[in-house]
């Protein structure tokens, strides 16, 4: 399996046509102190894959602070079955809803290893204090 793209967004969800729905892609997080807590982001990976991946997958996320300390990380398992016949290219999609704890500003990273192997890796920089003018809240 390949990634694809991966991305943090607002939200995301697969349609019954199995479409890939994304809202509010963000790569910055700017919060009025710290520490915080961005809720309910969404992490997308889109993977690629083939006949050969069908089966059960580990699926490993660690979410690492500027300081490198790891804040939290999560495991579980991706099953992957048997396209139909004459599919050459699977779309894998892995959505999952993250609280994002944080608690210095700075960039952020987000750790994502399949089978054990590193995959891809997201950065989110946090910025504190004043929001830019017309912007309010924690923003993403």
């Amino acid at each position: 399996m390949d990634v694809a793209f991966a991305l943090f967004a607002d939200a995301a969800n697969l349609s019954q046509e199995g479409k890939l729905n994304v809202l509010g892609v963000f790569d910055a997080l700017q919060v009025a102190a710290l520490p915080a807590v961005h809720p309910r982001a969404h992490l997308v990976v889109h993977l690629k894959g083939t006949a050969l991946d069908t089966g059960v997958h580990s699926v490993s996320l660690r979410w690492l602070n500027p300081r490198d300390e790891e804040l939290w990380s999560s495991n579980g398992e991706l099953n992957v079955g048997s396209p139909p016949p004459g599919v050459l290219d699977m779309d894998l999609p892995l959505i999952a809803q993250l609280d994002l704890p944080l608690d210095h500003p700075g960039p952020y990273r987000m750790h994502v290893s399949i089978d054990g192997q590193a995959s891809t890796t997201l950065s989110v920089m946090v910025r504190t204090g004043q929001a830019a003018p017309g912007l309010k809240g924690l923003v993403s």
